[in-house]
Parts: structure tokens; sequence; C-alpha cells
């Protein structure tokens, strides 16, 4: 039977106990370093601390190495998979085609940074030994459709989190203001920063708004149609994010796709064990900037997110009328104080803090900004918060339990859902029960427990003409059998698709342009070797982007503002992006539908060398 795993991220040890705890059925987290999140590294031994935590559930691990390698750290990275493999990890996400140059013994997923988006690349991957695709955020569930058909590997796609404006992989924006790559895993958010739009020639359109900023994606309704599309990997975003996000959005989706899965007999998930949250989940309680599909419908206007940048959290109503101290709020959601509430002005988002409430009246920390028919956020929701930080959800394997007395044997043994056993014996003489049926009770009742382990009995038989046992002796034996059988799960082989290059695959091109990002000696050979000619030299080896493209996106700001070009063609004039000295002209691709980047910073930095008074001589 197929098998389909919700992928959650964790930032460490704990929000990968976590992100098993609430249901998912893998987990990616980084190690020591070369990961695309260089505030979410951690030691080998902590993710081998992890790896043990989720083999019990049959969680995999999967392990960040996702950046760009020089030739001078080569040695070291391959020192850092190899520790990251023998520490247990079920499989690497990798950018670099060094990794797949260095015979690891591990299974290779072939990360988002690799900007995968058509048939030709995802079917090129699988036949080069990558056991997955990870897909771009921008396609259409069309596009994803065609992908998952052309390609022998597994698919896996993004269905909650940020989205990163840029084609992954292929942007060099935050290099271009800074020696921070996101290719190297230091991106500084500069999508997130606040631009004008201008003719270059002093006009300007919009000024201080965060242009490139788009909301969150949330696709936990369309898991069904990507099931049918052939995605067996739903991957939720956030390796920086906190254990409350965690809690919260893995236990929300783990719910959509055991929906979806309920409906394909023909599927499974791919690990076990049942969770059960004791808050009721809701992704729009933790850090969103707004849900948003996205293209998954094609291409379309209103995903931008203007006027912030930041958590805006859950619509809860308008204001109705205001004095000089409190509101009343329209609609039926039930502030609390404590709460955190927000607002969109012309200077962007604004909050304050709940003081007091009074049936619709609110008393909120500051005034200031609030005005009649005004659009209220609530971006933190202080009772939804203390339920998730107080909850204490296990996660449980459900096993039966089989007493039995055999010739002065006593065996206590359980079996788990997916058929493991394990058991422990005591050999002596016991006494016959003065009542046998209160001594098969207590039987039952010592056997059925499981305290704080992994595992819930739901039956136990009794088996055997039933003999006195201390119920201490049987405690002892309970502890003792429960843990071999998590040793049992522990150390269980698992299959892993470690695939080989026979190097008989083709690349859909034969020249790689700077953006392709071939920054080493290995991943040179890797695509020579598939039969690229002609490989430019990486741009993030580059000193400068002046003149390159820094940035490729299926967003368009024209078509974000009511100006597409293929709607109106009449409105064709140039348009950059402005930022103190950084400048970036926008080229518009309407045959593909596509904005770029050009980074013109050379050209403004000679324009105000060229304007700057001259010194009276």
């Amino acid at each position: 039977m197929k098998t389909v795993e919700l992928l959650a991220p964790a930032r460490d040890l704990e929000s990968a106990m976590a992100a098993v705890d609430y249901g998912a059925d893998a987990v990616y987290i980084g190690g020591s370093k070369f990961g695309a999140r260089r505030g979410a590294c951690n030691p080998v031994e902590e993710v081998a601390r992890a790896v043990e935590y989720a083999h019990q559930y049959g969680v995999r691990i999967h392990a960040t190495l996702n950046t760009l390698l020089f030739d001078d750290e080569l040695a070291e990275a391959e020192a850092e998979a190899r520790a990251l493999i023998a520490a247990g990890v079920d499989a690497l996400i990798v950018q670099d085609m060094a990794l797949r140059r260095m015979g690891l013994p591990v299974e290779l997923h072939a990360s988002t940074q690799m900007c995968n988006m058509t048939p030709a690349q995802a079917r090129f991957l699988g036949d080069c030994g990558f056991a997955r695709v990870i897909l771009e955020r921008a396609l259409s569930l069309d596009e994803i459709r065609a992908v998952a058909a052309a390609t022998k590997a597994d698919v896996e796609c993004f269905v909650h989190g940020a989205i990163c404006v840029g084609y992954s992989g292929r942007c060099f924006l935050s290099r271009s203001m800074s020696e921070r790559s996101g290719n190297r895993g230091a991106c500084s958010q500069p999508c997130r920063l606040t631009y004008d739009l201008t003719d270059g020639r002093g006009r300007t359109y919009l000024s201080g708004r965060h242009l490139l900023s788009v909301r969150d994606l949330d696709l936990s309704g369309r898991i069904g149609e990507l099931l049918d599309a052939g995605v067996t990997s739903f991957k939720i975003e956030g390796r920086l994010k906190d254990l409350n996000y965690i809690r919260n959005v893995v236990a929300y989706y783990r719910r959509a796709v055991d929906k979806a899965l309920a409906a394909r007999p023909q599927l499974c998930r791919s690990s076990v064990g049942e969770s059960r949250p004791d808050f009721r989940p809701d992704p729009a309680k933790s850090f969103t900037r707004g849900a948003s599909e996205y293209f998954f419908d094609g291409r379309s206007a209103g995903v931008a997110s203007f006027d912030t940048p930041k958590s805006v959290g859950e619509s809860v109503g308008r204001v109705v009328s205001c004095d000089g101290r409190s509101f009343r709020l329209g609609g039926d959601v039930e502030l609390a104080p404590g709460d955190g509430i927000c607002f969109v002005t012309e200077r962007g988002l604004v909050g304050t803090n709940v003081n007091a409430v009074d049936g619709r009246r609110i008393t909120p920390n500051r005034m200031e900004g609030i005005r009649p028919g005004m659009e209220l956020y609530r971006n933190f929701d202080r009772r939804f918060t203390l339920a998730v930080e107080r909850s204490r959800t296990r996660r449980v394997i459900p096993v039966t339990a089989r007493v039995e007395f055999s010739d002065g044997v006593l065996r206590l043994s359980y079996r788990d859902c997916e058929g493991f056993e394990a058991a422990a014996e005591r050999r002596g003489t016991f006494d016959e029960a003065r009542d046998a049926a209160a001594m098969e009770r207590t039987l039952r009742t010592q056997a059925a427990r499981s305290g704080d382990t992994i595992f819930e009995v739901r039956e136990v038989e009794v088996a055997g003409c039933v003999r006195f046992v201390q119920a201490s002796l049987l405690g002892e034996m309970r502890r003792e059998a429960l843990e071999a059988l998590r040793r049992i799960r522990v150390a269980a082989p698992r299959t892993h698709r470690i695939l080989a290059d026979d190097g008989t695959a083709r690349y859909p091109s034969e020249r790689l342009a700077a953006e392709e990002n071939v920054t080493n000696r290995l991943a040179g050979e890797f695509y020579r070797a598939h039969g690229v000619r002609e490989i430019e030299r990486g741009l993030d080896l580059a000193p400068s982007t002046v003149g390159r493209t820094v940035m490729r996106s299926a967003y368009c700001i024209r078509r974000e503002i009511g100006e597409c070009l293929r709607e109106h063609p009449r409105l064709q004039c140039d348009l950059y992006l402005e930022r103190g000295s950084h400048r970036y002209r926008l080229r518009f691709d309407c045959a593909r539908c596509e904005m770029s980047l050009e980074d013109c910073s050379g050209e403004r930095l000679r324009e105000e060398r060229n304007n700057k008074p001259k010194p009276n001589r």
C-alpha cells in the first residue's frame, strides 16, 4: 500500500519531539551547519536523540544539508553528512549536486532550493538517484500533477507557512544588499522590506510599501486534490517558528491529512500512533500573514501583503463606534483581556493589547488610530495560547496484552498495531489464587497500565489457570516488557530508497547559467557527467550582483496593482523598485507569466554622484 506523510519542521530537539507528539509522520531538522536556516542548527548528538524519539513511532527524520557549497567546504560537508547518517537520519535534503557525487549511503531528497518546477527537471532528478523531489511553492495543481506524472521519485510539496516570493534557490536579493546569501543559509529577508515603485526618472507610483511581501500558504482544504495529483509528502514550513506554532499547525494538518486519507483506502499514513490534542487546533491563531492558496489555481492577483510583513492573525470584526477610552466591536468573536489586536493604517500595521472587555465594549491599552468601520485582527489569543502551552498531548501506539500461566512460567507479552511483540517471563512456584475472579481483575488492571510510555493498552487477555501474583512483580514485568517493545520499535529496519546514479540521465539543458548555482568542482563534475557542456560560474561566487538578475518570480507587481500587461498592453513602461541606494529594474515576461528583478544599484550610485553638488573652487 502506498504511504503518505505529514512532514513537520523542527528548530531543535524540543520542537522535533513536539512535532512527533502532535502527529507528524516525518520531521526535518538542521544539523550543525550547511542548513538553509542558520538560526536552526543542532549538534549531531541532538539530531540522534530526535531520531531515537521519532523512530519509536515509525516517524522519519530528514536532515537539511541544503546550502550551496564552496570548494574549501566539500570535505567538511561530507563529514557532516556522514555524521548525520551515523546518527540515524532517514534522508538528507540537499541543494548542491556535490553531495550526489560523494557516494553517501542515505536517501537523498532534492531540495526546493533546486527550483523544481518542470516535468523534465523532476524526471532527471528521479533518473539520477534522488528518491524525492521537493516542489517550488509557486506551482499550480495542474503543474504539480504534470511533475508527479513525469518522475519515478516521490513528490513533496509545501502546504503551509511562509512563501519565498522568488523562485527557491534562484533568489539573490539578499546577496545583492549584503554578504548574506539565502543560498548559504543566511537570507536577510529583503523581500519583507518597504520599497518605492518608480519609473527610475523621479516619478514615484507607490512609496514605502512592502511590495514583495506575500501572504502565507494554507492548502489545508486541498489535501485530497494533492493526493490525487500524486503528492505523497505534505510539508509545513517553519524551522524558525516557536513551539506553539509546531503543536498547533501540526495537529491541525494531522486532522486534514487523516480526513483525506479516510476517503482513499488505497493510501495510508507512513507512521503509527494516535495523537489527541487537548485543544482545538486553529492555524489562524499561530503566526500568519494572512492565509493564501498562492497560485494553486493559477496565477492571479490578491496574494500580496503590501501593508505589513508581520503576523496579522485572525479577523475579529469591525469597529462599530468609539469613545475616548473604548470601542464597540461588531461580529460575534469574543475578545478577552490580554489579547493582542492590530489594524492597518497608512503607517502600516499598528497593534495594542486588550485591557478590559464588557460584552462588545472593548477597552484597549491605546485607542490611538482606532476608528469606526475599521477592521480589527487578533494576532495574540491569550486563552488559546495558554491552552496550547499547557497542553499535555501524548502520542500513543495501541497494543494488546496477554498474561499467560504455563508450566511454572508467568509470561506477560505486548503486541502493537504493527505486529511487533515483546514479553517478560518469570519462572517460579505460583500458588493457586484463593479468589480467581479477583486475581484475574488484578492481572488485567496491572497489564493494562501503560503509565507515561508511548503505548496504550486496548485489550488484555488472560490465559491458563489463574495463579496468585504480587502486584509489584506484575508492575516490574510490565515495565520490562513495554521497554523491550519500545527498543524493538526503535531498532526495527526501515525502508530507504538509496538509489545509485549510473550517469545515463541527461540534464534537460546543455548550458547552466550563473543563477543555477554551480559553486564547486564536484557539482561541475556532476553536471558534465550528465551532458552539460557549458557551466557559468555560480552567482554566489561573484563579487557583485550589479547588472544581474537577482530574482525570478511567478509573483507580479503589475498583476497585483491591476496593470497586468496581458490585459493592459498600453501601460508598458519602465518600472523600478528602489530602497536607499538599491535599485532594481522590473522585467516582465508575459509569455511565461513571470517577473524578474535586475540589480541596477550601480546606475543609482552613478546618478547620485553626478547629482552631487560640486564644491566651490
